[in-house]
C-alpha cells in the first residue's frame, strides 16, 4: 500500500525541530545551499555511510577503498575537462540581478533542454519562450543572453596565488582523485582486473541557484565506485552492476519499490557509453538518487595523455596489455538521506482505550528507518526523574548497553511523551525502568513499530537486542 506523499516544507522543519539538519550559519541569516547536521542527522549519515560501505567494499573482495584529498593538482582538473567545460548556463534578471540557471528556468514551464545542448543553445531555447519565462524573485520576463557559469570552486593554497594566473580548485567530484591513483592501487593492492575502488568524501559545486533543500547542495558528500574491466567484458559487467545497486535500494536500505524507477540518458556526453539513473520519488518527484554510468576507457586515456604515465594494465596471464573500461556507481549522501527521510516519515492513527473503556482516536508522527539505520538504538527510561532509585537503576541499564549500541538517556515528561519524542526520530526500542524493576529485575521494552509492550530481565538484554538489532 502506498505511502501519503510528505510536502518538502513539512520534511525541511521536521528535519530542524528534531535535530537532524540545520540550516548552515543560521544565526548570521543563513548561507544558501549550505546546510549543517545535527545530533541525530550525523547519526543517521554516519550509518548510510557505513551500510554503503558494507555493501561496496566488505561484501566485495574485488573492491577496495580509498581516501583522495579534497585539494589535488589544477592539472588534474584540466586534463579532465573541468576547467574548459565544467559549466551551467546563468541567466541574470536586468531588473533585480538574480542569477539563475537557464535550464531550470526552462523547466518551470515544461521546457526541458536536451542534455547534449550548449549554454549558447540553452540560450537559444530561452529566447524563442521569452514571454513565458519569469524571475523567480521579481517576477519580471527580463533575461541578459545566457553565460557559461563555472561550477569548479576556486581557492588558495601555498604558493599559489589568488590573482587568478594559478587558482587552485576544491574538487567538483570525487573519481578524478580514483584515476590518478590507479597505478597505486595496482602496484600496492595486489588486485587483478576485474576491480573496484570505492571512495566517501566532500566535493564542491558553485551552484548557480540553491534548489531542493539538501538534494542539491554547494558542499555534499558523494559515495562513489569505480570499476576497472576489460574492454570485451564491460557490457555484462554494466548490467550486473545496474541490477546490484537497485538491490541495494530494497534490499539493504529498504526503500519501496514504488518509489523507485530507472531512467536511461538518451543523449549521452561523447566520452559516456551508456547511462542509467535509479530516480527517487522525492516530495518533489521523480529525481536522480544514483547514476550508473558505462564510461569507457575516457578517463584512464585523458590522464595519461596529459599526465605522460601510462594508467594501463598488463593481464599477468596473456600479457595483453590494454585500457581498462570504467563501470561508475555514483550517489550522494545527502540525497540518500533525503530519500530516507522521505520513505520512512509517517504519520500513523490508531485507536487507544482509556481505563474507563472509552476507545479514542490518537496519531502519531514515526520516523520507521530501518532498525540498522537509525541514529539511536535504544532509548532507556526511568518513569519518574525525581525518584533516584530509579534514576541510578535506569542509568546502570544504559551504561551497559551503550557498550554495543547508540543509547539515549530520557527523563523529561511523563512516558508517553518520550515514546513520541523517540518515535520521530525513528528509535526502535525504549527501556523503561519502573519500581517492579527494583523488586525484579525486570524493565518494560516497546516496540516502535507495534507499540507493543513486554518485560524482559535485564540480563536478558543484550541477547534479544543482539538479535533484533
Amino acid at each position: 500500500m502506498a505511502k501519503e506523499s510528505i510536502k518538502m516544507d513539512e520534511l525541511v522543519a521536521f528535519t530542524k525541530r528534531r535535530g537532524f539538519i540545520f540550516p548552515s550559519s543560521e544565526i548570521y541569516g543563513g548561507f544558501a545551499a549550505v546546510y549543517d547536521y545535527g545530533p541525530y542527522g550525523v547519526e543517521l549519515a554516519k550509518n548510510i555511510r557505513e551500510t554503503w560501505w558494507k555493501a561496496m567494499v566488505q561484501n566485495h573482495p574485488d573492491i577496495v577503498g580509498l581516501d583522495s584529498s579534497i585539494f589535488m593538482s589544477p592539472k588534474v582538473w584540466e586534463a579532465s575537462g573541468h576547467v574548459g567545460g565544467f559549466s551551467d548556463p546563468m541567466a541574470e534578471c536586468k531588473q533585480c540581478h538574480t542569477r539563475s540557471r537557464a535550464d531550470h528556468l526552462l523547466e518551470e514551464i515544461d521546457i526541458f533542454a536536451d542534455e547534449k545542448m550548449s549554454d549558447e543553445e540553452v540560450g537559444g531555447l530561452l529566447r524563442d519562450y521569452s514571454q513565458k519565462i519569469t524571475c523567480p524573485k521579481c517576477g519580471q520576463k527580463d533575461f541578459a543572453d545566457v553565460k557559461s557559469f563555472n561550477l569548479l570552486v576556486k581557492s588558495n593554497l601555498g604558493s599559489f596565488t589568488d590573482d587568478g594566473n594559478d587558482p587552485v580548485y576544491l574538487r567538483g567530484e570525487t573519481c578524478q582523485g580514483i584515476y590518478v591513483n590507479f597505478k597505486n592501487i595496482l602496484d600496492t593492492a595486489r588486485v587483478k582486473v576485474p576491480f573496484g575502488i570505492a571512495q566517501i568524501g566532500k566535493a564542491f559545486r558553485n551552484e548557480i541557484t540553491a534548489r531542493q533543500f539538501i538534494f542539491r547542495k554547494r558542499e555534499f558528500e558523494q559515495m562513489e565506485m569505480q570499476y576497472f574491466v576489460h574492454p570485451d567484458d564491460v557490457t555484462k559487467t554494466y548490467e550486473d552492476w545496474r541490477q546490484k545497486r537497485w538491490d541495494y535500494y530494497t534490499n539493504d536500505l529498504g526503500l519501496r519499490e514504488e518509489n523507485l524507477q530507472w531512467h536511461k540518458h538518451e543523449n549521452l556526453v561523447f566520452y559516456c557509453k551508456n547511462a542509467w539513473d535509479i530516480e527517487y520519488r522525492f516530495p518533489f518527484g521523480f529525481k536522480e538518487l544514483e547514476g550508473i554510468h558505462n564510461r569507457g576507457d575516457y578517463d584512464l586515456s585523458v590522464h595519461t595523455e596529459h599526465s605522460g604515465v601510462k594508467l594501463s594494465y598488463r593481464d599477468p596471464k596473456t600479457n595483453e596489455q590494454y585500457t581498462p573500461h570504467i563501470v561508475e556507481t555514483s550517489v550522494g549522501v545527502d540525497r540518500t538521506f533525503l530519500a530516507i527521510l522521505t520513505d520512512a516519515y509517517t504519520i500513523e492513527k490508531f485507536k487507544k482505550t482509556d481505563p474507563g473503556g472509552k476507545i479514542s482516536e490518537e496519531s502519531r508522527t514515526v520516523l520507521k528507518l530501518p532498525r540498522k539505520l537509525a541514529p539511536v538504538k535504544i532509548a532507556i527510561f526511568p518513569l519518574l526523574r525525581n525518584k533516584s532509585d530509579l534514576v541510578k537503576k535506569a542509568k546502570k541499564v544504559f551504561a551497559m548497553l551503550a557498550e554495543d549500541y547508540n543509547c539515549e538517556f530520557d527523563d523529561n515528561g511523563n512516558v508517553g511523551k518520550r515514546y513520541r519524542r523517540q518515535d520521530e526520530i525513528g528509535t526502535p526500542y525504549c527501556v523503561t525502568v519502573d519500581f517492579d524493576t527494583l523488586e525484579d529485575n525486570t524493565v518494560t521494552i516497546r516496540d516502535r513499530d507495534t507499540m507493543k509492550q513486554r518485560r524482559l530481565s535485564i540480563d536478558a538484554l543484550n541477547q534479544y537486542f543482539s538479535k533484533n538489532l
